[in-house]
C-alpha cells in the first residue's frame, strides 16, 4: 500500500490541530473520511501514528517522524508548484513567515502595511518563535521563510542578509552613564548587564560584550522579551542592550529609561531572511528581503 499526498496533508493537519474534528475541518472533509485516511496511512506505515488522549490526539514516536517527513515532502511539492509563479513581481499567493519575538512586533506592522498596499494578492501568515525552533520549522516545511538574527549555520538554507541594526544601551534615568553622549566599551567595566534567555541570539552578544568589557551578566533573571529587559533597566536593576527598531518604537522622552548609542556604532546585530536552498519562490523572498531593508531604513 502506498502513501498519498492527501494522507500526508491530513497527517500534518492532525499534528497541527491535535484533534480529528479540527483536523478534518482544517482540510474541509468530514471526520469519518479524515479518520479513514489516517487509518490507511497507519496501515501503509505499519504502526500507529497517533493515540487518542483526554487532551486530544497525541503523536506516537512513529507519528512524529512521519509528520516531519510529511512536512518536508509537502514543502518540496509546494516549491515545485510555485515555479509557475516566478514572475518579476513574485509577490502573490501565500507566504508562511516565521519571525523572532525580538523582531516581529517592531518591523512587521510596517512591512505588512506596505505589502497590503503594493501586493494585494499576497497573504502573509506570521508565526513567532524562538530562533532555533524557527530554523527547525523552516527545515521541515512549516515555514516558507524566516526572519531572524544571524548567524544561522545550516547548509540547507539560503541566508539573505537584510540589514545591520545598531544596539543602544538602556539605563535608569539616574544612572551615571546618562551623562555620556556615547558609550564606550570601557564604560561598562564592573557593571551588570541584563540578558534575554539563552535561546535568543542576543544573549550570546550580551555575554561576549560583558567578557570584552570586564562587566558581568546578571543571571538572576533572564528576560523573555525586550519589554522585560527594558523595565528592569528602567528600575535600575542593570544595563540593557536594546535594538534600534525597539528603541524607535517603544522608548519615548520622559520615560524612566534613557538610551545611549555605542561609540562608532560598534555594537549591532545582523538580521537576515532565510529559506530552504533551491526554493521555487526564491524571487519572492528576495523581493521581500528588499522591502524589509526599505522598512528598516
Amino acid at each position: 500500500m502506498r502513501l498519498t499526498f492527501r494522507q500526508l496533508r491530513y497527517l500534518v493537519a492532525l499534528a497541527d490541530t491535535t484533534s480529528f474534528t479540527r483536523g478534518a475541518a482544517a482540510v474541509g472533509v468530514s471526520q469519518p473520511s479524515f479518520s479513514q485516511q489516517i487509518q490507511l496511512l497507519e496501515a501503509a506505515l505499519g504502526g500507529r501514528v497517533v493515540e487518542r488522549g483526554s487532551s486530544g490526539a497525541i503523536l506516537t514516536p512513529l507519528g512524529r517522524e512521519a509528520v516531519a517527513g510529511a512536512r518536508r515532502v509537502l514543502a518540496e511539492v509546494a516549491a515545485v508548484e510555485a515555479l509557475a509563479d516566478r514572475r518579476s513581481d513574485a509577490l502573490s499567493g501565500t507566504i508562511r513567515l516565521g519571525v523572532s519575538p525580538t523582531l516581529g512586533p517592531y518591523i512587521l506592522p510596517q512591512l505588512v502595511a506596505r505589502l497590503h498596499a503594493n501586493s494585494p494578492d499576497l497573504r502573509v501568515h506570521v508565526r513567532e518563535g524562538l530562533p532555533n525552533r524557527l530554523v527547525e520549522l523552516l527545515a521541515d516545511g512549516t515555514h516558507d521563510v524566516i526572519l531572524v538574527q544571524l548567524p544561522i549555520d545550516d547548509r540547507g538554507l539560503h541566508v539573505e542578509r537584510v540589514f545591520r541594526e545598531p544596539l543602544f544601551l538602556g539605563m535608569a534615568a539616574d544612572d551615571p552613564l546618562r551623562k555620556c553622549e556615547e558609550i564606550g566599551i570601557a564604560d561598562l567595566k564592573g557593571r551588570g548587564l541584563l540578558t534575554l534567555q539563552p535561546q535568543y541570539r542576543m544573549s550570546e552578544q550580551v555575554a561576549a560584550l560583558a567578557q570584552a568589557a570586564g562587566a558581568h551578566v546578571l543571571r538572576d533573571y533572564e528576560g523573555t522579551s525586550l519589554d522585560a529587559i527594558r523595565q528592569m533597566a528602567g528600575m535600575g536593576m542593570g544595563l540593557a542592550l536594546l535594538p534600534r527598531l525597539y528603541v524607535r518604537q517603544e522608548v519615548r522622552g520622559g520615560d524612566d529609561l534613557i538610551v545611549r548609542p555605542f561609540a562608532g556604532g560598534r555594537q549591532y546585530r545582523e538580521i537576515g531572511l532565510a529559506w530552504r536552498a533551491g526554493a521555487g519562490r526564491a524571487p519572492a523572498f528576495l523581493t521581500l528581503a528588499q522591502l524589509l531593508r526599505d522598512v528598516a531604513q
